[in-house]
């Protein structure tokens, strides 16, 4: 596994929000399946993720969109493996890897991963041992169901509430596993069996989740969510994803996954020129 300084060095500073770049090795990925799913292609857009601005790489190697199959355990490794090792090799940028299976994550960790993204907080046979052995950082998301048939009919009584307990009661595992409160973040899981309706509510009352005092991850970008809104198809829902960012930067959030880097690192640097310039008004640094 990596030295523990290699990953303390590329430790990501949270002093403000950061954006994470998307990479799917897969060749169904809602978004981008497909399109990166040779070494070659995955390492040009990790460099050019990179010179746009990313701050970190979250890089995957299985869909887990509405309806997605699944892959082996060793497929998902040999899909990832190889191109975090690359990344690895030729840039500093921190490296996540997005994954459920305690092999890839152990895997991913060798080859260089300094984060564990997991959309289903660690609740796979082995993998919060996983991850707790690994000495990383680790992303909990909320998911209702399973990613094949999560859109079906999800229900909550209060999903602001749900979903905060949920995350809650993840993180204590977390931290009675070993894992340092310090190195937990957390992430609602929009699309992730919720309606649209459950979107929005998580969206509006995001700092219920900022309150609990871990990192806030957020990934809106294209989701259908946002067609849902505008009507637009997948390849033409920036503007949608750059209004959610901005929302979610106001209400807390720290990271920002995304696709689309260049735009949303204009309007981080927008949106902290204004918070600067309003505290400088005030009297008051930042």
């Amino acid at each position: 596994m990596p030295h523990a300084k290699t990953c303390a060095a590329r430790r990501l500073d949270l002093s403000q929000p950061r954006i994470m770049g998307i990479l799917n090795v897969t060749p169904d990925s809602f978004s981008d399946g497909g399109r990166f799913n040779r070494l070659d292609d995955a390492l040009r857009r990790a460099e050019t993720l990179v010179e746009q601005g990313a701050d970190m790489l979250d890089i995957g190697g299985e869909s887990t969109r509405p309806g997605a199959q699944p892959v082996t355990e060793q497929e998902e490794i040999d899909r990832v493996a190889p191109v975090i090792e690359a990344v690895a090799a030729r840039s500093e940028v921190p490296i996540s890897i997005d994954t459920s299976k305690p092999g890839v994550m152990r895997a991913a960790v060798a080859a260089g991963a300094c984060l564990i993204n997991d959309v289903n907080a660690l609740r796979a046979d082995g993998a919060l041992g996983a991850a707790a052995g690994a000495g990383v950082p680790v992303c909990l998301m909320h998911m209702q169901g399973e990613p094949r048939s999560m859109q079906k009919s999800p229900r909550y009584a209060d999903v602001v509430a749900e979903v905060r307990d949920f995350l809650l009661a993840r993180a204590q595992a977390c931290m009675a596993a070993g894992i340092a409160r310090d190195d937990i973040w957390i992430d609602p899981g929009f699309g992730f069996g919720k309606t649209l309706q459950h979107n929005l509510d998580l969206l509006r009352h995001l700092p219920t989740l900022v309150e609990t005092g871990f990192p806030v991850l957020i990934g809106i970008s294209r989701k259908s969510m946002l067609g849902a809104l505008t009507g637009r198809d997948v390849d033409r829902r920036l503007a949608g994803s750059l209004a959610a960012a901005l929302l979610a930067l106001q209400r807390g959030a720290l990271i920002l996954r995304v696709h689309d880097v260049p735009e949303t690192l204009d309007v981080l640097k927008i949106w902290l020129a204004a918070g600067r310039a309003a505290a400088v008004a005030q009297g008051k640094e930042l």
